[in-house]
């Protein structure tokens, strides 16, 4: 199966986007009324969905994330989306996936290392994103991931497993049954995931990530000591929200929230998405000066 070409052409061209918004992440944040809608990458597509449509639901009530028996699909990662909003000439960046919540680049409350460490891949081009070396993304970063991303909902075990096409052979498991997390974790890439439902929206708890991965596609930075905590809703049949709460002292000295919405890519299936091996996308990344 074929992943739709212009979703590949815009996650390779996301770096020129980057190194635009990057211009402008010192300047003021913008006054009210200030915004710069991204084109390009953010814009329209696809025909407009129907926004009123309702999302699917199972046949005991539960909203589903994914398809009917006769629309199969998945959901496919913005490019552009962003957790918070960079500023460039003194206008907010504002990519149409992007939760109009989202903070802008000023108020995050990074600390002084970690703010350091974002401006500098942001200066970089993004260029040594871990991601394009064929590594798992945790966190908010797995939901950039291009290609789809599968949801299987399983109540006879009480888990939601979380398949990226886009990704090195790899997935996520959320576990529903009550457990806590166990004591003494290895940090891992996605971490130990449990969750529950509040009413329509599934409340996921992750904590144990490893620091080897971006936070998200801008190059966030975290810890080993992230906490996070992701709220995922299906507003109607062609959105998925989704919304991350990072509560990290390693990195930030408060807790902070961002999101975007997903768009349902009709007739869309996992396919046998090989990354491990001659991986060209590295040799893309080009940074400042132009060097890999």
């Amino acid at each position: 199966m074929r992943a739709p070409a212009p979703l590949l052409v815009a996650f390779r061209t996301f770096g020129a986007f980057v190194a635009l918004g990057a211009l402008g992440l010192l300047l003021p944040a913008a006054a009210p009324g200030q915004e710069e809608p991204v084109q390009g990458a953010g814009a329209p597509r696809f025909p407009a969905p129907d926004l009123t449509r309702p999302a699917p639901r199972w046949p005991d009530g539960r909203i589903s994330f994914t398809g009917t028996p006769h629309e199969i699909g998945n959901w496919e990662g913005p490019p552009d989306g962003t957790i918070f909003f960079n500023v460039r000439n003194g206008r907010r960046i504002v990519p149409r996936p992007s939760l109009p919540t989202n903070l802008t680049v000023d108020q995050v409350p990074f600390q002084p290392w970690a703010r350091e460490q974002y401006l500098q891949r942001q200066a970089n081009l993004t260029a040594d994103d871990p991601h394009t070396r064929c590594k798992p993304s945790g966190g908010p970063r797995f939901w950039h991931t291009p290609y789809g991303t599968e949801v299987l909902d399983l109540p006879e075990t009480k888990e939601i497993i979380f398949i990226g096409v886009g990704t090195p052979h790899s997935w996520r498991i959320v576990y529903l049954d009550g457990r806590p997390h166990p004591k003494n974790l290895k940090p891992s890439w996605y971490g130990h995931s449990i969750g529950h439902w509040e009413g329509d929206t599934l409340v996921i708890d992750t904590v144990g990530f490893n620091e080897r991965f971006w936070l998200t596609r801008e190059g966030v930075p975290h810890t080993s000591k992230a906490h996070l905590i992701e709220r995922i809703s299906r507003p109607n049949f062609y959105q998925l929200k989704y919304e991350a709460t990072i509560d990290d002292p390693g990195a930030y000295t408060r807790t902070w929230s961002g999101g975007w919405y997903l768009r349902w890519s009709a007739g869309n299936e996992p396919f046998d998405y090989l990354c491990q091996e001659n991986n060209r996308d590295p040799a893309r990344m080009i940074g400042p000066q132009g060097e890999h």
